[in-house]
């Protein structure tokens, strides 16, 4: 099932976020909390009672910090950002990630916005996440390094 997250759904988001910490920035409650008051997107998929996966975004303008979102922010026109999108190991391989990207798309349509970006980390590498978004139609529109960590910024035209 497919759903908007609600404060309920917390503890287990921040429990994924953690088992993939290495990917994405750190988040604890409190962050959460901010993040989820500034998205434009946050919705959980439910599997066997649990939260299965998740999908953060934002809307070009909101307010938050991400220097990954503000460097979208200051090149791009009108634009949602994924902030992340996590997979339970458990339910990894089920299409999930792909049915919060259909649904973030169909929002961004909806909201007659005609492009999604992102970044994924290319040092460290992430390779599954780099072959999903190239097979959903993403493309590099530049690279940013902060530190040891080098990301690809991605866009995808709808």
């Amino acid at each position: 099932m497919l759903r908007d997250a609600t404060s309920a759904d917390w503890p287990e988001l921040l429990a994924l976020n953690e088992e993939s910490v290495h990917f994405l920035s750190p988040m604890d409650a409190a962050r959460l909390a901010q993040l989820a008051k500034a998205a434009c997107s946050l919705r959980v998929v439910e599997q066997d009672g649990a939260v299965a996966a998740f999908l953060l975004g934002f809307r070009r303008g909101a307010n938050y910090d991400s220097p990954n979102f503000l460097w979208f922010n200051a090149r791009e026109g009108d634009f949602v950002y994924v902030d992340r999108v996590v997979v339970s190991p458990e339910f990894r391989g089920r299409k999930f990630a792909d049915l919060l990207y259909d649904d973030f798309e169909s929002f961004a349509r909806a909201q007659g916005v005609t492009r999604i970006t992102c970044e994924v980390n290319v040092e460290p590498p992430n390779p599954v996440s780099l072959r999903f978004h190239e097979r959903r139609g993403f493309r590099e529109v530049g690279r940013e390094g902060y530190g040891v960590k080098t990301v690809s910024m991605l866009e995808q035209v709808l």
